[in-house]
């Protein structure tokens, strides 16, 4: 069973309209959240898998997922981080949104870095660093 799923949504095809991307991210165990946290924006953040084309800066709607919860975390970010399909540093082609600055981002930083617990201070590699 693969430890993250990812669906994309497309939005409007008429560029007048400028919506943001949906993108529902579903990770299913710690180690895959691990690889995907991104603690080291202000906000938290999480590294979505994939060839999708974006912008630094582009507004995504993600439907996270996390392991056992029930509850899916509705979050409108920001693309802060693009790993780039053959980067060369063997790290998997994706883009990482930036948690906002509000309840629904503090409330889902503080869900994870739960999850987490003291994985958060390991040395192994993740999907960014």
């Amino acid at each position: 069973m693969d430890r993250i799923a990812v669906q994309e949504f497309s939005s409007s095809s008429d560029s007048s309209l400028l919506r943001p991307s949906v993108v529902s991210l579903s990770i299913r165990d710690r180690a895959a959240l691990y690889a995907a946290y991104m603690p080291f924006l202000r906000n938290g953040g999480i590294f979505v898998p994939g060839n999708r084309v974006c912008k630094l800066g582009d507004e995504v709607f993600l439907l996270l997922s996390l392991m056992q919860d029930e509850q899916r975390y509705p979050i409108a970010g920001k693309v802060a981080w693009i790993t780039p399909m053959g980067a060369g540093n063997r790290h998997t082609q994706g883009f990482g949104i930036h948690l906002p600055d509000d309840d629904s981002g503090r409330r889902l930083r503080q869900r994870i870095e739960e999850l987490l617990g003291t994985a958060l201070g390991s040395t192994r590699s993740t999907h960014t660093m």
